[in-house]
């Protein structure tokens, strides 16, 4: 071969190889979410609110209003010159950001906003301000209502409201520790996300108030920062924590007449193992309705109430189940009929939303199938038509639907008939914003006229990972071990996957009620470690079993009185179908999980110690009769009724069973799954003669937060180096 074609083919060969040589790899500064470069690493997207049915697109320092159809956006107003003509010009008086602004009254040009001190309500056409509020700074709860401009908030444990003139009220006295008011009870189980709930007009608000003062302190500590040099011993950082069986709290709910500065309690009759949820009002905001549930979480009941004397006027549902009843959603009244709500139940099986009459009485169910609404995102009003999210097209899919009410006719409205859609719905319910990502779509967002179906894409975005070795996702199907419902996994691949060679495997878990790992999202839903850990030839496997959420209670329910068992032998089921696979190397299996998923790990590695080379449990539950009393009675009973349902699942009798590698991983400060969980499992280790591995985050909670995610995340692959690969 002459030199001048020997040239040319090395030069070639080396143009060929430019593309790979060019493909970066994943750090986990890139994919943690803690890490630094993480912002640019996950899909973009846009900040959109509405302002009535004009869409608004938000930055720092810009709000646009977008005309989707002609695909043209024009500035509305800039922070700058929106400071500037209101006057803010020292630092504490200018509104800082954009992004958070909204937009709360749909017929007048009025933006909310905040500076250092104070909400602000600006006239960005004249650059007035019309209305203006002190900021409380360090509340442990605020709830603003857009009618009255009243602000309720929480200090010092204690109730205040502030009303549109300024004027604020102590509203409690003696809060404290032991006495809460205004904040989320029952530790936010039930779809408690707050505790100040004011009526649509703003003149009453209703609060929680719960006394803790029987409830166990559970003996946390703070360990003093490293900088610190005035505090040499860790102080004590207690927890009421009431355990499975044991005193919980006592909780009431007081109603507040702004205008008189009245308060009254509904009585409810004695509060003691019950608990008050999904509290809502009327239209007309003199009736307050609250679901009502029994300890054993077997029973519920929706109880309305006069908000002028606290006298209770009706029940206008019950339902009750052998094993639980789980309320997640208030009532939601009707827009264009002021006497019909909607009401969420799964006594069919799914959940699905039920029309009633205001006096209790069943009209019709609304929604049908072996599929469970998501979400209730709005009213057409016009048309008088519901917009909801669901999976009714399938168990992976969340997509957007519009329902008429009179007829029941249900129509998918969304862009796209794959993926997982979210959705936020214009003041008339006539537009909706349909952002949603496919397993190889990062993100689209389309804006949809609801009555027609009719789509126009705003924003697509680009692959953030171009440019990078990206490893190959896989989802599918298997049996559970009844053989016969369906369970869904994720498998992910090796960057330079040979299926010639072994791999070994990694099974990441969670399992438990109210989560799921797989779904139609980009790269199906993967967790950014599992694409960290392909890169560095491992295979990742996620399974779905039964006791995850959105397949219908009685996939979710199969756990009952026994957490942990018909979950492991679904997963179990998952490694009988990795032994098919001729490219995963069994004899080098791990399992990793967090939280419920930790109590997964360990249950694995300690019931099929044979099977498992390798785990990492964080934040494991060892013994349900130490989690807290709202979960764990209502997925395992009280201890004392289910005496040999806490034996099965306990880990602490399983400690002797450990034979492969485990790093149990926990926060010193966690709340959720106390540490006496992790430190009774080494106790058990110790006297039975087994060695995990242990390692503690001081001053971290539940989950490690910020930069130590990073820290985290490499010390859970090291592990797996060092011992499974």
């Amino acid at each position: 071969m002459n030199k001048a074609r020997r040239h040319g083919i090395l030069m070639m060969l080396a143009l060929l190889a430019l593309p790979l040589m060019a493909q970066q790899q994943f750090t986990l500064e890139d994919l943690n979410f803690g890490g630094k470069n993480y912002r640019q690493m996950i899909p973009q997207s846009r900040s959109l609110k509405w302002w009535g049915d004009q869409l608004v697109r938000l930055s720092a320092d810009t709000c646009w209003t977008v005309d989707v159809a002609k695909g043209k956006e024009k500035v509305l107003f800039t922070r700058a010159k929106l400071n500037k003509r209101a006057g803010l010009d020292a630092d504490t008086m200018q509104v800082a950001r954009l992004s958070g602004v909204s937009f709360p009254y749909a017929d007048q040009p009025l933006v909310m906003a905040s500076n250092r001190n104070e909400r602000l309500l600006i006239n960005f056409k004249t650059g007035k301000v019309e209305w203006h509020q002190p900021i409380v700074g360090a509340a442990q709860a605020v709830e603003w209502n857009k009618e009255s401009r009243a602000v309720a908030y929480v200090k010092g444990d204690n109730l205040y409201v502030t009303d549109a003139a300024g004027n604020t009220r102590q509203v409690t006295e003696d809060g404290s520790r032991d006495l809460v008011y205004g904040q989320s009870v029952h530790r936010n189980e039930f779809g408690i996300e707050g505790g100040l709930f004011w009526n649509p007009q703003g003149s009453r608000l209703a609060f929680y108030r719960m006394d803790q003062s029987m409830v166990t302190d559970y003996p946390l500590i703070t360990v003093p920062e490293l900088d610190d040099s005035t505090h040499v011993i860790a102080t004590p950082a207690p927890e009421k924590y009431p355990m499975a069986g044991q005193t919980s709290h006592l909780v009431t709910v007081g109603v507040l007449d702004v205008a008189t500065g009245d308060t009254v309690y509904l009585k409810a009759g004695d509060p003691t193992d019950r608990y008050f949820s999904n509290i809502t009002w009327n239209p007309a905001g003199d009736i307050v309705y609250m679901m009502e549930g029994n300890r054993d979480q077997n029973e519920v009941e929706l109880v309305s109430y006069d908000a002028l004397t606290g006298n209770r006027l009706a029940s206008l549902y019950r339902e009750t189940h052998p094993k639980y009843v789980e309320p997640q959603y208030p009532i939601t009244f009707l827009p264009w009929d002021k006497e019909k709500f909607l009401l969420w139940s799964e006594k069919d099986g799914y959940n699905h939303l039920y029309l009633y009459d205001a006096g209790g009485r069943l009209l019709k169910q609304l929604t049908h199938g072996n599929w469970v609404v998501m979400d209730l995102l709005g009213f057409d009003t016009e048309r008088r038509a519901i917009i909801i999210s669901a999976n009714a097209d399938s168990p992976i899919q969340q997509n957007l639907y519009r329902v008429d009410v009179t007829t029941g006719e249900m129509t998918r409205i969304d862009e796209s008939a794959r993926g997982w859609h979210t959705g936020m719905l214009s003041n008339s319910g006539s537009r909706l914003i349909d952002s949603y990502q496919e397993p190889d779509v990062p993100r689209n967002i389309a804006i949809v006229d609801t009555r027609t179906g009719s789509a126009s894409r705003y924003f697509t975005a680009p692959d953030p990972w171009q440019g990078y070795t990206v490893p190959e996702y896989r989802c599918g199907s298997i049996k559970a071990a009844d053989d016969s419902t369906d369970l869904y996994y994720r498998m992910v691949l090796p960057t330079d996957f040979d299926p010639n060679k072994k791999y070994p495997t990694v099974v990441y878990v969670y399992g438990g009620p109210h989560a799921h790992n797989v779904d139609a999202r980009w790269h199906w839903s993967s967790r950014s470690w599992e694409t960290y850990m392909a890169q560095r030839g491992y295979v990742l496997f996620i399974l779905d079993n039964r006791g995850s959420e959105n397949r219908g209670r009685d996939f979710e329910q199969a756990t009952f009185r026994h957490l942990g068992q018909v979950e492991m032998q679904d997963q179990m089921r998952g490694v009988e179908f990795l032994r098919t696979l001729n490219y995963v190397d069994t004899a080098r299996l791990g399992v990793h999980g967090w939280s419920f998923g930790g109590f997964m790990t360990i249950s694995l590695m300690t019931n099929y110690p044979d099977v498992f080379k390798v785990g990492v449990a964080g934040g494991p539950v060892i013994d349900w009769k130490w989690y807290e009393v709202m979960y764990g009675e209502r997925y395992m009973d009280t201890p004392q009724t289910n005496p040999e349902g806490y034996s099965e699942t306990s880990l602490l009798n399983k400690a002797q069973n450990l034979k492969g590698r485990l790093q149990v991983i926990i926060g010193l400060n966690d709340p959720t799954v106390v540490p006496q969980h992790a430190y009774s499992f080494l106790k058990a280790c110790i006297a039975a003669g087994t060695q995990p591995d242990f390692y503690v985050y001081p001053g971290q909670g539940h989950n490690m937060m910020g930069h130590q995610s990073v820290h985290l995340h490499e010390r859970i692959t090291r592990y797996f180096d060092d011992y499974l690969k």
